[in-house]
């Protein structure tokens, strides 16, 4: 009883404090709201980036043409050498026959059907096609390389330089997303503790006080790291907000996709709740830490 009387003590001392100290509250306050702002649009960018690359995964297709010369038992070798590779899986192998292949384009094209009217599907010059799919899009040119050098292969093809563009692009940002939340975390945990820095030697007299009146040095700090507490959690609460309406309202304007519907967003539920929990418990933990940081540091307790 007596330690739950001291532990809300503590808390209502440290409430009573950001409110005592409101100037100084405000810049730690506007310091967390800012960053997590940028820490919101750095994990919904990033996110959607995972997504978008996901869904580039499970359409992009490497298509493998086969030797006219090669028979069943020689194909069949050349599918087990594609699955013996790292970034296949055997069913994400689909063969095509050029009978077949034949057909869907005449069926698909007037100008093809013209032209290969006279020739029988039997004996089209079209080859016959392994279609693959890769595990990880980002080593998918390795992949075709790979494919490439399969003895009755006569071609790879896979969309090189868009998808290679595309797989470029999106490394980069999802790298640049991941350093930007770090460097921004660390920032702010920095500025809080200077700011808290800034509020402790204002308070030096009262800290002073409490270790003449016999409190611990435990006593003396958790007012400081429950204070940096609340600081962390009403300064999350304005990026909360933006993010859970901004971002529905930026998927309804859009209509779940980006420029094309290749590229689609995530959905909202329950996707900016669990963003919300992630900016809530930076706000939190960074809060704390930076307090923790200050007392330590300069109180020397």
């Amino acid at each position: 009883m007596k330690a739950l009387r001291i532990f809300s003590r503590n808390i209502r001392d440290s409430f009573k404090s950001v409110f005592r100290n409101f100037s100084l509250s405000i810049a730690s306050i506007s310091c967390i709201t800012i960053t997590l702002v940028v820490v919101a649009l750095s994990i919904i960018l990033s996110l959607n980036v995972n997504n978008f690359t996901k869904s580039i995964e499970g359409n992009v297709t490497i298509v493998a043409f086969i030797n006219n010369d090669k028979d069943e038992k020689a194909i069949e070798n050349i599918k087990q050498e594609i699955i013996k590779l790292d970034n296949v899986s055997e069913k994400n192998i689909e063969f095509k026959d050029k009978v077949e292949i034949s057909k869907e384009m005449i069926n698909d094209s007037e100008i093809i059907k013209g032209v290969m009217e006279d020739i029988s599907t039997e004996n089209t010059p079209v080859q016959n096609t392994f279609q693959v799919k890769v595990d990880k899009i980002v080593d998918i040119g390795k992949t075709a390389k790979a494919i490439g050098k399969i003895d009755g292969i006569t071609n790879v093809k896979y969309g090189e330089e868009m998808i290679d563009q595309l797989v470029s692009v999106f490394t980069t940002v999802r790298k640049f997303c991941i350093y930007l939340l770090i460097a921004l975390v660390i920032v702010t945990a920095f500025l809080i503790a200077n700011t808290i820095k800034i509020t402790i030697f204002s308070r030096k007299r009262e800290i002073e006080i409490m270790r003449l009146v016999g409190a611990s040095n435990t006593n003396i700090k958790i007012p400081f790291i429950m204070e940096g507490l609340f600081l962390g959690i009403i300064g999350s609460i304005l990026p909360i907000l933006l993010t859970i309406i901004g971002y529905q309202k930026i998927y309804q304007h859009f209509h779940g996709k980006m420029f094309t519907s290749f590229i689609k967003l995530v959905s909202p539920v329950p996707f900016v709740y669990y963003v919300s929990l992630v900016l809530l418990g930076i706000g939190m933990i960074v809060g704390m830490f930076g307090s923790w940081r200050a007392v330590k540091k300069y109180l020397k307790i």
